[in-house]
């Protein structure tokens, strides 16, 4: 029966809470969680700066494995080496991501997700898919929590009807300009009135 209350999310004191993840008053910022990891990831595991992508709930961390060197008789070849390679990098880091992760999570309170990414092949290893009416990935949800945090919504369902009834290409643009926006008003929040 210990486990049953952390399978069932009834921990408590800004814990994890099962499906629902960490309650939204507990989370601490993730301002500096590109920095933690780009720190803390072991030399060698990807060419150049992973992509870190924060939201509510989630921290997915995605890496440019280093290119391979063979040549390739067709295009399906080179793909399927591409997930071999992918699927080697998964496993031989696997003890370390978690490791990673743990601290993290205890750090950041949010899940942590990994990716890697070769030639024209990406996968995700595992993602949270959190309930919003329906499931949403991380990209579509920090789309829900910019209109939330501008006061565009109330909820991520007000913000779900809301950003349906909006024209796709027009809300990528506009969602930009709020959040160059949001920065603007930040600055000024920060910075105080001149005396």
């Amino acid at each position: 029966m210990a486990g049953r209350g952390r399978a069932h999310g009834m921990r408590s004191g800004g814990q994890w809470h099962g499906r629902g993840g960490w309650q939204q008053a507990d989370l601490p910022s993730a301002d500096d969680a590109k920095a933690w990891f780009r720190g803390r990831l072991p030399d060698g595991w990807f060419s150049g700066e992973p992509e870190i992508s924060v939201d509510r709930e989630e921290i997915i961390v995605v890496g440019q494995l280093p290119a391979l060197d063979e040549e390739f008789t067709d295009e399906a070849e080179r793909a399927a080496a591409e997930a071999g390679r992918i699927s080697r990098f998964r496993e031989a880091t696997r003890d370390e991501r978690i490791e990673i992760a743990r601290q993290a999570e205890h750090r950041y309170r949010r899940k942590v997700a990994w990716g890697a990414r070769l030639g024209g092949t990406e996968e995700l290893f595992t993602t949270l898919s959190v309930p919003v009416m329906t499931r949403l990935r991380q990209p579509e949800r920090l789309v829900l929590d910019t209109l939330v945090d501008a006061g565009v919504a109330r909820s991520r369902s007000e913000a779900l009807a809301w950003a349906v009834r909006l024209v796709g290409k027009h809300a990528q643009q506009w969602l930009g300009e709020l959040k160059q926006a949001m920065a603007t008003v930040d600055d000024l929040r920060a910075r105080g009135p001149e005396l």
